[in-house]
């Protein structure tokens, strides 16, 4: 098989590096785009989702201010 393919790039170099290149490139590429996926979520989604996250905790828990004591009613 390995002889095939040195003879496949010594004969025809073009037709060789296509056959050989392509499901390298496509490789590459596939690495890059996870890469930049992992990137896109790690730098824009990440601390927007921290953010509401934390927001909506705060306004959660948020003490309720004590009611003021009430005055005496005529009667």
């Amino acid at each position: 098989m390995l002889s095939v393919m040195l003879r496949l790039l010594a004969v025809r170099p073009f037709i060789g590096t296509v056959i050989l290149g392509f499901p390298v490139l496509l490789l590459i590429l596939a690495g890059l785009a996870a890469i930049f996926a992992l990137k896109f979520l790690v730098i824009f989604v990440l601390p927007v989702v921290i953010v509401v996250w934390l927001v909506k905790r705060l306004k959660r828990y948020r003490p309720m201010p004590a009611p003021a004591p009430s005055e005496p009613t005529a009667a």
